[in-house]
Order: C-alpha cells, then sequence, then structure tokens
C-alpha cells in the first residue's frame, strides 16, 4: 500500500502537462482559426463599410476607417435601374431552380432507389456535361439563341442556367437518396401506397435537407453567373452581374457606389442562406457518411 499510493500520485502529475499541451494545441489551433475567418471576412466587411462612404472618403491613401455614414450611394445606384437587373436575376434564378428540382428529383430518384439500366453511364454522360469549357459553346449557342429570336431574352438564361445546374443536381440528390434505406419503399407499397404517394409522402421529407441545399447551390450559381448573360443579353434581360460591370467605366471606379450595388447584389442570396441554413448543414453533410 506504501508504493501505491505515490505511483498514482505519479501518474497524475505526469498527465497534467499532457492535459495542458493538448489544451494549449486546441487553443492555438482556435486561434488561427478565427485569424483566418476574419481574413476571409474581412474583404466582405470592408465593402460594407465603403458602401456607406461618399466617394471621397473611398478614395483615401491610407483608408479612412472612421467617417459619417450616408445613403446617398444606395439611393444613386436605386436610381441608376438596379430594379430591372434585380427582378430578371430572381426571374431567371428562380425559374431554372424549380425547372432543375422538377427534372432533377426524379432522375436522381430513378438512378438511385429505382436503378436504371446502365446506370453509371447515365451518372458520366452528366457530369461529361460540365467538362466543356462555357467559352468553347458559346458561339453555337449564341448562333441558336439569335436564330430562334430569344436574343436579351430572360427566358435564353433560364434554358441555359437550368441545363448548367442539372448536373450537379442531379449527382447531388442521387447521393441523399441512396442514404434513403429501400426498405421504406417496400413497407409504403404493403400498406397501399402508390410509387408516387410513397416518394411524396416518405421518401422527399427524409430527403428535404438535401434538396434545400442542391436548391441553394443552384440559386447562388444561377446568381453569380456572368458569361452567358454578358454575351446573350443587352438591357431588357440585363442581370445584376452584367449591371455590375457598367459602374466600371472610363472616367475611372467609383468604388463607394459599386460597393453599394455589390451589396444590394449579394443581399438576396445572403438572405436565403440565412433562411436555408438549417437545412443546409444538414444536407451538404446528409451524403457525407455511409
Amino acid at each position: 500500500m506504501t508504493t501505491t499510493a505515490p505511483t498514482i500520485e505519479t501518474a497524475a502529475a505526469q498527465q497534467i502537462p499532457a492535459r495542458r499541451r493538448r489544451w494549449g494545441v486546441g487553443m492555438l489551433w482556435g486561434v488561427l482559426a478565427w485569424v483566418v475567418g476574419i481574413g476571409m471576412f474581412f474583404p466582405v466587411l470592408w465593402m460594407v463599410l465603403t458602401a456607406f462612404k461618399q466617394e471621397g472618403d473611398a478614395y483615401t491613401d491610407p483608408p479612412k476607417l472612421f467617417f459619417t455614414p450616408t445613403l446617398d450611394q444606395f439611393s444613386a445606384v436605386l436610381d441608376s435601374g438596379i430594379g430591372t437587373a434585380l427582378l430578371n436575376s430572381t426571374f431567371a434564378t428562380a425559374m431554372s431552380t424549380i425547372l432543375v428540382l422538377a427534372l432533377g428529383i426524379p432522375a436522381a430518384f430513378a438512378l438511385s432507389l429505382r436503378p436504371v439500366r446502365n446506370t453509371r453511364d447515365a451518372m458520366m454522360f452528366f457530369i461529361g456535361t460540365k467538362m466543356l469549357p462555357i467559352v468553347a459553346a458559346i458561339v453555337p449557342l449564341y448562333v441558336i439563341v439569335g436564330d430562334i429570336g430569344l436574343l436579351d431574352n430572360i427566358w435564353a438564361l433560364v434554358v441555359l442556367y437550368t441545363a448548367m445546374n442539372l448536373p450537379i443536381a442531379v449527382w447531388m440528390m442521387r447521393s441523399f437518396f441512396l442514404e434513403v434505406p429501400g426498405e421504406l419503399l417496400e413497407a409504403a407499397s404493403m400498406d397501399g401506397a402508390s410509387l408516387w404517394t410513397a416518394v411524396r409522402e416518405v421518401i422527399l421529407p427524409l430527403i428535404s435537407p438535401g434538396i434545400a441545399a442542391t436548391a441553394l447551390i443552384c440559386v447562388i450559381f444561377s446568381w453569380n453567373e456572368f458569361f452567358f448573360a454578358v454575351n446573350l443579353t443587352a438591357v431588357q434581360a440585363q442581370t445584376m452581374p452584367v449591371f455590375l460591370v457598367g459602374f466600371i467605366t472610363g472616367e475611372g471606379l467609383y468604388w463607394a457606389r459599386l460597393s453599394a450595388a455589390a451589396v444590394l447584389a449579394a443581399l438576396p442570396v445572403v438572405l436565403a442562406g440565412w433562411l436555408a441554413q438549417n437545412k443546409l448543414v444538414r444536407g451538404l453533410s446528409f451524403g457525407a457518411i455511409k
């Protein structure tokens, strides 16, 4: 008994430095994560601050940290016709996302819980369409869109955004469907439910986080798309990315006004992500672990 007590005390004393080292390493990683996070967020913060400055305050060197906030830049942006571009982006993004979900959910279901023949070939075809550079397809697309009279028409962007996002959506939602046990469909059919009823009332509620994550990614891709919009639209179908380029003039860059326009352009996507954050986190990790 006299020999075991010092041994236990010695082991406990040896564990204290190890715990301190682990705590120190964890603290170091935590500080590093905060530094990286602040560094990545700083450009966005600086853009928001610049949006509330006068043009003279936005051009100072060194940058002016203390200034009198103003809404003049937002008023100027709203008076410059941002409403049309905002409506066009909203319409193209919403319609293309709805079409992607309407087409992608049945396709992903058919390639997962009800697999068709040559599923692997079909999946490779979907992802293979994303391997063609957009710049290589813009000339034939421009000719086709011009021949059918859809140049500077928002419906041309709706179709192209749908085709652009559909392969990614099918791949993502297929992984979500694969996480659902096939026995659920069998149990629903034994209870007398049709296939459509089982999918609507059993399967889709289970994968709703994955659908929300897929929809949000499609919204981000469509909202930020620039190449198709700048080549196939002019005035009537102008979207937000094309509208922002209009602030780059031969007279120079209007930093404060451009920042105000960028804040207004980013706000809808930020709000959509904030409203869907709970389902987004679940959806992005839904198919990650088998």
